[in-house]
């Protein structure tokens, strides 16, 4: 995705679990998947969703709006495991596992 991302004043308390530079990189990973919500709450704001993984493998779901060239993070959280099976899925398709 390469965006550059807005880390001031982050409207979230980002897990202890999490640092930043993780939440970064899981934009960076290759095999993320960006989708738009099907639903009109989140769509009307323009925020998308993130499933991605940090260089240490680590499954990060974020919640983010751009106009872009720079992307805000809204909130951020570990993969919960239907997450990561959706996640592995898609990595295996692009793969042709």
């Amino acid at each position: 995705m390469n965006m550059d991302i807005d880390w001031s004043n982050l409207p979230f308390a980002a897990e202890d679990s999490l640092v930043p530079q993780e939440i970064e990189e899981s934009f960076e990973d290759p095999f993320a998947v960006h989708l738009l919500p099907d639903s009109s709450r989140f769509s009307v704001q323009a925020r998308f969703f993130n499933l991605g993984k940090s260089a240490s493998g680590k499954g990060i779901f974020s919640v983010y709006r751009t106009n872009g060239k720079q992307s805000r993070i809204i909130y951020a959280r570990p993969f919960v495991p239907e997450e990561h099976f959706f996640y592995q899925r898609k990595m295996n398709r692009t793969l042709g596992s």
